[in-house]
């Protein structure tokens, strides 16, 4: 049976966590919001059959780098991510500036309490 590892950081930690699991031979495997008493992201890798987790809790006031400069793929993600649910996401390369998507309401799946 595969491993699974899921290990909570900060969101001051993000870049130096994805640059020591880039290293370490993991790929990108997605990236994942659900708002759940606030935002919950988890950056999901892979190495050997090996799922390694990263998981912030945050809000959708504090501002996350994007770690598109460590996996170039992850943009895609990240601009979802900051269009459906409005987490502050900066740096994304390239950034759709909330235009990835034709919708009718900004940030639908942010929900107010």
């Amino acid at each position: 049976m595969a491993e699974q590892i899921l290990k909570e950081i900060s969101a001051n930690d993000l870049l130096a966590e994805t640059l020591k699991i880039k290293n370490d031979g993991y790929r990108l495997v997605a990236v994942s919001c659900t708002n759940k008493d606030g935002m919950e992201l988890t950056y999901s890798f892979d190495k050997d059959h090996e799922l390694l987790n990263l998981r912030i809790l945050t809000d959708t006031e504090t501002e996350l780098p994007s770690i598109s400069i460590i996996y170039p793929y992850s943009f895609l993600y990240e601009n979802e991510i900051k269009e459906l649910f409005g987490v502050k996401i900066t740096g994304i390369t390239p950034d759709f500036n909330d235009n990835l998507y034709k919708i009718p309401v900004k940030t639908p799946f942010h929900m107010n309490d």
